[in-house]
């Protein structure tokens, strides 16, 4: 009689003595969350749902959005194993393009992750800025009205001394108004072309005659003016790696494509329109 409970004893302990490894192991993509009639729900395919979500939706609280989704991929997995038949073609054909995008998107993921040389970044840099002249950029503001009897008022107050920001908060039909009609810094191709002309050959702390706009009425401070120049290396170095990563995907698309066995011949003839045909599908 001593041998079995001994033996169950040993039993015990070693459940026992196992629980807490088990307990300690560290959740992963694997993870199993829930089963529905023997299929598996796991971790990661929790994390793809969320990850597919629109934006609004994954600013929710986590512990709502866990419960929320685990809901749906059950809910989806049992709904799934009634299904009786063939799947309709709108559904094997959609599985076959997202299996080719998603495939498609993993070459590119790779060739997006390939390094990018030091000097292939310095040569983009002095492509791209080496030679550009140095150019005007503007500080201005402006009060925007209906009509230029309204512009050429205000002018008149300007010239005889009123703020032109008071001006600007009680006057102004533009969006600026509120904070005195103040643009910020601008350069050129950023305003419409009668504005930037007017702004151009203004002096520092001139005020303008009326100038229209498709906009209506602006009477313009220059406030400052400033040459622009040509941005250190560190400044643009991640806008240039991402443009050479770019080029080098768009060059390798078209590489792999070029290489491919293509024969478009059987879609000559091929009324366009069909394309909209979604009765096909059903």
């Amino acid at each position: 009689m001593q041998k079995p409970l001994t033996f169950l004893a040993s039993i015990a302990l070693a459940a026992t003595l196992t629980l807490p490894a088990t307990a300690q192991d560290e959740p992963g993509i694997d993870t199993v969350v829930a089963t529905v009639n023997g299929t598996d729900i796991t971790l990661g395919h929790m994390i793809i749902a969320r990850a597919t979500l629109p934006e609004q939706y994954q600013q929710l609280p986590d512990e709502v959005l866990f419960t929320g989704i685990l809901d749906q991929l059950v809910q989806q997995s049992a709904l799934a194993d009634t299904f009786d038949g063939e799947l309709p073609d709108r559904v094997t054909l959609s599985l076959q393009n997202e299996e080719r995008s998603l495939t498609a998107g993993e070459v590119i993921e790779q060739v997006m992750a390939a390094d990018v040389d030091e000097a292939e970044i310095k040569a983009a840099y002095e492509e791209t800025y080496a030679n550009q002249e140095a150019g005007d950029e503007y500080n201005a503001s402006h009060i925007l009205v209906e009509t230029e009897e309204e512009a050429a008022a205000l002018k008149v107050q300007l010239d005889e001394g009123a703020d032109f920001a008071e001006l600007a908060r009680e006057k102004s039909t533009g969006p600026s108004g509120p904070s005195g009609g103040s643009l910020g810094w601008f350069g050129p191709g950023m305003m419409v072309p009668s504005f930037e002309e007017a702004v151009a050959a203004m002096e520092a702390g001139a005020v303008s005659d009326p100038v229209q706009t498709q906009f209506g009425w602006h009477v313009i401070k220059l406030n400052e003016t400033r040459k622009t120049e040509a941005p250190e290396l560190d400044a643009v170095r991640e806008e240039l790696e991402m443009q050479l990563r770019q080029t080098r995907v768009q060059a390798r698309i078209e590489e792999i494509t070029a290489e491919a066995d293509v024969d478009r011949s059987a879609s000559e003839g091929i009324d366009p329109t069909l394309i909209k045909n979604l009765d096909w599908l059903e």
